[in-house]
């Protein structure tokens, strides 16, 4: 969600600052909030670890490569993407999952798969990639969506780390706007692990909320977007 209210609420006019900056804040706020879930114990070390390590190498390529693409053409394929993520999050919701889920021989390939999958992706659209990690985890292993969501955060912290890095090394990052949202995102961060614990008792509820939260931003990124294109 970062990259879109930097742009359109923000106010950034270059979409690859709002991606460089957006990409450091995610992840400071990540490693903080990786710490909030991991006390409250829905983190599952061993396999986030290895999605998260498969994903870095994916990120690092697609980062770069995201550094050549028009700005306005990313974010339409942003959030076209999002559309679709949240559409197979909805078409999932009632799914309780496994609970005692560890890293196994079945699912390590998966992992990696969808690992370096993600994290090209995230590089590419320059996102931390929570909403593309929290479905390919639950995708790859079964677990339900509050270990996904808590789990996220290792690959969110790696992958968010990989790219901003690369943008910063090419000068497309707001050092004092991003000090500004890591400081928003660490508040927002204790708020929203407290949430997700009260919603994951309900079955299929944050599934929902979180499928609709995605498809809503992504449908006025699209609209934006759209217009800034017939407007040129």
């Amino acid at each position: 969600m970062a990259v879109p209210l930097l742009v359109y609420v923000v106010g950034v006019d270059d979409p690859h600052v709002a991606i460089g900056t957006s990409a450091v804040a995610v992840t400071i706020n990540a490693a903080a909030n990786l710490a909030s879930h991991a006390r409250s114990g829905s983190v599952k070390w061993p396999c986030g670890a290895v999605f998260a390590l498969s994903g870095v190498i994916g990120a690092f390529g697609g980062s770069s490569l995201g550094k050549l693409v028009d700005g306005q053409r990313l974010l339409a394929l942003f959030a076209a993407l999002m559309i679709m993520v949240g559409g197979l999050m909805l078409k999932s919701r009632h799914a309780e999952g496994l609970p005692e889920i560890r890293l196994s021989r079945e699912n390590l390939p998966k992992l990696v798969g969808l690992g370096l999958a993600s994290g090209a992706l995230s590089g590419f659209f320059g996102i931390g990639g929570g909403f593309l990690v929290v479905p390919a985890l639950i995708l790859a292993t079964g677990m339900p969506i509050k270990y996904a969501v808590g789990s996220s955060l290792m690959a969110v912290t790696a992958f968010g780390l990989t790219t901003s890095a690369n943008y910063a090394a090419s000068g497309l990052v707001d050092w004092p706007l991003a000090g500004l949202f890591i400081a928003g995102g660490l508040v927002g961060g204790l708020l929203g692990a407290r949430s997700a614990s009260a919603l994951a008792l309900r079955k299929g509820l944050l599934n929902t909320v979180f499928a609709a939260m995605i498809m809503a931003v992504a449908a006025y990124m699209l609209w934006r977007s759209l217009g800034a294109a017939m407007a040129g």
